[in-house]
């Protein structure tokens, strides 16, 4: 799952930082003092406050399951929708809209067995033909689904249907209303946990059917239905009461989508919770702030990198991309920028994978190497690169001080003048693809437990998400072993292997693995978010008192 860029995070802390210093109804001298009570109103916004989750977020730019590829529209698209299966609290595969399933034929064919009581919104029974039409839908080359090949890839048949060269997935198929059978290509550890993905989610063919903004009134199969989407204001979601899981949290979820700094909202006492960004970090973490009671900490199982275009000149030389990388002290850009509140990153796999290496030998900073590497490399020194274009989400003016510090190295250790284009936040992995520059910023969170989510998905010759367009055989040749091989400690040594090959390849710049840092009033209950950055709202409560 691509991860909101981390620079979106920084700008907005900044912004909230300089909101701060203007506040024209502040007494002068007197100190902001944060709350943390909760709203008087018995309503808001029409609705009951009791039942209400109130928070602030982005607006997202679809609710299409096959289609949502960003954080911010995977948040509504993960409480409307649902799948086969889902990840539990402890990241582990658990039944959703199955039951059940048999994996038959040595691990190669699976058998679903749908819930009697599965049903969309509307009350109509989810079918097995509803399965296969939203599996065929999002593979179909007409819905461009930027993620099917990744997470749909291993059944059989689907590759030929991504292509145009069949009209149908051909391991796919409905037994009867209530049973459906899936064939993959191979046995796979990881291919049930990948049908937790979005992409995998259940439609209904008659919505769909209304056009390509369907989604704005979708009838979907999860624990909220949309209730109202007022563009540019706020979104309403509404507790499904026929919903075939747990019903017990709260009846509404009202976002209102960010005009101002989410933290002085949390402070204000107009939200219920609030991501810490860097620029509040500091401010929340001091021992005499109130605020520290109400924070919360996730590690994230995410890698932030800068990515190289290795399709095109200079950094399809190796040697060009090493020396960019020794170039770059990441440790410094870490205290820099996040004051050490993340982890720095030596490699790609993230603290809490499988396959993780605390010991991995990263790439180092080294100035002088770097400009001996480039000497060496086929164009033999900075003058003689082409132009070179750092593509990176901002919302215009300077880029953020990530990316600057950046660019700085590069001019300073390499004589290299980098130029930023920058993409609007919102829309910037949508638009990378056909934008991507020489160099680019780029974030991954795995979506399930296992190495092959990062590894496979970001690196492997030809795969959606490897915007640089890396290849290497060798590595390609490890990574498709990797797949079916049954022994866990040689898998996982597997990964390791080609985690240090794509280091010596200097595939991209590891920067860091992120942590969520999170703020909850104290009448808010049951809120948590998963390893994959995912918070489960249907179980949120609220204990406002009288």
């Amino acid at each position: 799952m691509r991860t909101i860029p981390r620079i979106l995070l920084l700008l907005l802390a900044l912004l909230a930082i300089l909101l701060a210093c203007v506040d024209v109804n502040q007494t002068p001298g007197a100190t902001q003092q944060a709350t943390a009570t909760p709203f008087k109103e018995h309503t808001v916004q029409g609705l009951p406050r009791s039942q209400t989750l109130v928070l602030a977020d982005d607006e997202p730019v679809t609710l299409d399951p096959a289609i949502a590829q960003e954080t911010a529209s995977l948040q509504y698209v993960s409480e409307i929708f649902t799948g086969l299966v889902r990840l539990d609290d402890s990241m582990r595969v658990a039944p959703d809209l199955a039951e059940r399933w048999d994996v038959l034929d040595n691990g190669t064919r699976y058998v679903f067995h749908l819930k009697p009581n599965a049903k969309f919104h509307s009350g109509r029974i989810v079918t097995a033909q509803d399965v296969v039409f939203s599996l065929e839908r999002a593979t179909d080359p007409a819905t461009a689904s930027p993620t099917a090949a990744t997470y749909l890839g291993d059944i059989v048949g689907v590759g030929d249907k991504l292509s145009g060269k069949a009209s149908k997935i051909s391991g796919l198929r409905a037994l009867d209303n209530a049973t459906v059978e899936i064939r993959i290509d191979g046995p796979k550890a990881y291919f049930l946990a990948k049908l937790s993905s979005p992409v995998a989610f259940v439609v209904d063919r008659d919505n769909v059917a209304k056009g390509s903004d369907w989604y704005r009134q979708p009838n979907g199969t999860g624990p909220f239905k949309l209730k109202e989407w007022n563009k540019e204001q706020d979104l309403v979601l509404e507790r499904n009461q026929e919903f075939y899981g747990q019903a017990t949290g709260v009846d509404y979820v009202l976002f209102r989508f960010l005009a101002g700094s989410p933290s002085q909202m949390y402070d204000n006492g107009e939200i219920d919770i609030t991501y810490v960004g860097p620029g509040d970090l500091d401010r929340v973490l001091d021992p005499q702030s109130p605020l520290k009671q109400d924070l919360q900490v996730y590690p994230e199982l995410t890698i932030d990198y800068v990515g190289f275009n290795a399709a095109k000149p200079p950094f399809d030389d190796p040697l060009v991309r090493r020396a960019f990388a020794m170039a770059v002290d990441t440790g410094k850009l870490g205290e820099m920028v996040h004051q050490g509140h993340y982890t720095s990153a030596k490699g790609f796999i993230p603290p809490g994978l499988p396959g993780y290496d605390p010991n991995v030998a990263g790439i180092p900073y080294s100035p002088d190497d770097a400009r001996k590497l480039l000497a060496q490399s086929s164009y033999g020194s900075a003058d003689k690169l082409p132009p070179i274009v750092y593509t990176a989400p901002g919302i215009g003016g300077d880029p953020s001080p990530i990316v600057s510090a950046m660019v700085e190295m590069w001019r300073a250790n390499l004589g290299v003048e980098v130029t930023v284009r920058q993409i609007q936040p919102d829309t910037y992995y949508y638009r990378l693809p056909d934008e991507v520059g020489n160099l680019f910023d780029f974030g991954w969170a795995a979506d399930y437990p296992d190495p092959e989510n990062i590894l496979d998905v970001l690196f492997h010759t030809g795969t959606a998400n490897n915007m640089g367009g890396y290849s290497n055989r060798q590595v390609d040749t490890l990574l498709e072993k990797a797949r079916t091989e049954q022994e866990v400690a040689q898998r996982l040594a597997m990964y390791q292997q080609v985690q240090q090959m794509l280091l010596d390849d200097a595939a991209a710049i590891s920067l860091w693995h992120g942590v969520t840092y999170v703020l909850v009033k104290p009448y808010v209950k049951d809120f948590a978010i998963s390893p994959s950055g995912r918070p489960a709202l249907e179980r949120v409560r609220l204990e406002l008192g009288t």
